[in-house]
């Protein structure tokens, strides 16, 4: 187990240093901050003044050895665009990327797993063909299309839901919550079902389709024959052996919604990192863009790391095996 754990850990490094090149190398031509802090009118010497007081005169693999070494140590420098730590910028705004995700995961979790149970033991019904329907829409539709239809429908028509913003939200030390606030909540509602609906159509078709797969094997036949109820054999025997795959969707996933929440960020005027992202690109900030790049790759490592050890806590054939053999 600390080898598997031991190996892990050092691939992340790895992974890290990777991701961080790559952004590094790339932002390099999404424009440049000179221009943007200056303006087209700046002189020469006033640019050349401010690229070496920002350090960007020097070359690419100093640039990117100094950005290294301060984010081993939780420093990813200063923003070009507010001149204020990026660190302090990112601290303020993953609260409200990371809320929002948990109560998407939580909503397509909570819906997608019995809807796709549902859809396999009663595939025929008028029901499920419902949701099956349902969930080729949610797939097929585009994040911000979503998003502006629940703001057409319950924002404007019928004024249920505010359409922009995170409401009140209390301060616990450095950590702002919007969860523990009626106001929270009731801004959350609208931007987590629009994350969340991609995710439950894909949970409830991978639970469907496992479920009808367990459902033809030789060990639920002999479940049956030794008279075991309906209900044990579709709960107690195959929804629990259809927790593997869909932990690790689900893990993915939930590193997705983190990732990938920019568009529902940014149609919700959401104050999380996503739209702290797509202001850096606007304005070619990139010590936020390197950093938040870098984040995404820890929170997917690490939700990896934690999605192999659920592994062995569920599968015993892992326990008996162990982690290293996998």
């Amino acid at each position: 187990m600390l080898a598997f754990i031991f190996r892990r850990l050092m691939q992340a490094v790895v992974v890290l240093v990777a991701v961080a090149f790559i952004s590094f190398l790339l932002f390099q031509y999404v424009g440049d901050p000179v221009v943007f802090l200056l303006g087209q009118d700046a002189k020469p010497d006033q640019i050349r003044e401010l690229r070496a007081s920002l350090g960007l005169d020097r070359p690419f693999f100093v640039q990117f050895w100094h950005f290294l070494v301060h984010a081993a140590q939780g420093e990813f420098g200063l923003s070009l665009r507010q001149g204020a730590k990026v660190s302090r910028l990112i601290a303020e705004r993953f609260p409200a990327t990371l809320e929002l995700s948990l109560v998407a995961a939580v909503l397509a979790l909570v819906a997608g797993v019995p809807m796709g149970v549902y859809a396999a033991l009663r595939r025929g019904s008028f029901l499920s063909q419902v949701f099956m329907g349902l969930s080729l829409l949610g797939v097929s539709l585009p994040t911000f299309l979503i998003g502006i239809l629940l703001i057409l429908v319950f924002s404007v028509l019928l004024g249920w839901f505010p359409s922009f913003g995170r409401g009140n939200v209390v301060q616990l030390g450095w950590w702002s919550s919007g969860l523990l606030t009626r106001d929270g909540w009731h801004h959350i509602v609208l931007p987590a079902i629009t994350l969340a609906i991609f995710q439950l159509t894909l949970i409830m078709r991978l639970v469907r389709a496992e479920m009808l797969e367990v459902l033809r094997t030789d060990y639920i036949k002999f479940a049956r024959a030794r008279g075991l109820s309906d209900r044990a054999i579709h709960f107690g025997h195959a929804l629990k052996n259809t927790l593997v795959p869909v932990m690790t969707i689900t893990g993915l996933q939930l590193g997705g919604l983190i990732a990938f929440a920019i568009i529902t960020e940014t149609v919700f005027q959401w104050p999380g990192m996503g739209l702290l992202f797509i202001q850096a690109v606007t304005f070619a900030d990139i010590p936020v863009m390197a950093a938040y790049l870098c984040l995404i790759a820890l929170i997917f490592v690490v939700i990896n790391l934690v999605v192999d050890l659920l592994y062995f806590v569920v599968d015993p054939r892992l326990r008996a095996g162990g982690l290293g053999a996998r």
